[in-house]
C-alpha cells in the first residue's frame, strides 16, 4: 500500500483521501482509528482539567449522577451526562453496554458469556465490564457475529 502526504496552506482544508480497491476491513480499521484518535474530551482530576484522547478511554460510567472517564490507570470525571458521550463516540467503536456504562469496543480483550444472557468483557488492562443483556445483540453486531 502506498502512502502519501502532501502538505498544504492554512487556507485550505485538512482531508484524508483513501483510494481503494474495495472498502475492507483493514480499511474500516484504519477510518475508525482516524476517527477514534481526533476526538479529545476533557476530563477532571484533582482539579485539572486533562485533554483525554477518545483511544485512551475504556469506557465511560454514569455514578450517582455524576459521569467518569475510565482510561488505563486514571478515572477522571467528565461535565457531560451519559447519553451525550454515548451519542457523540457512536460511530466510534462505542457502544452502551448497561444502563450506566458506555463502552470502548476497541479496549476489549476477551468477551464470554455470563449469568442470565449477559456477557462479560475483559478489558486490556484487566478490568471486567459487565454487558447487559439488552445490549449484547448491539455488541454481537459491531463485532460481525
Amino acid at each position: 500500500m502506498k502512502v502519501s502526504i502532501e502538505e498544504i496552506n492554512k487556507e485550505q482544508e485538512e482531508e484524508i483521501l483513501i483510494r481503494c480497491h474495495e472498502v475492507d476491513d483493514e480499511i474500516c480499521d484504519i477510518v475508525n482509528k482516524l476517527k477514534t484518535e481526533s476526538l479529545i474530551l476533557l476530563g477532571y482530576h484533582n482539579e485539572r482539567v486533562h485533554r483525554i484522547k477518545l483511544s485512551d478511554i475504556y469506557y465511560f460510567e454514569a455514578v450517582d449522577g455524576k459521569v467518569f472517564i475510565y482510561s488505563k490507570d486514571k478515572v477522571f470525571e467528565v461535565k457531560q451526562k451519559l447519553y451525550e458521550l454515548e451519542e457523540l463516540c457512536k460511530e466510534k467503536n462505542c457502544f452502551r453496554a448497561s444502563k450506566s456504562t458506555v463502552l470502548n469496543i476497541a479496549k476489549i480483550s476477551v468477551i464470554h458469556p455470563s449469568i442470565s444472557g449477559r456477557f462479560e468483557a475483559v478489558l486490556d488492562n484487566g478490568e471486567r465490564v459487565v454487558i447487559s443483556r439488552q445490549y449484547v445483540p448491539v455488541l454481537k453486531n459491531m463485532l460481525g457475529l
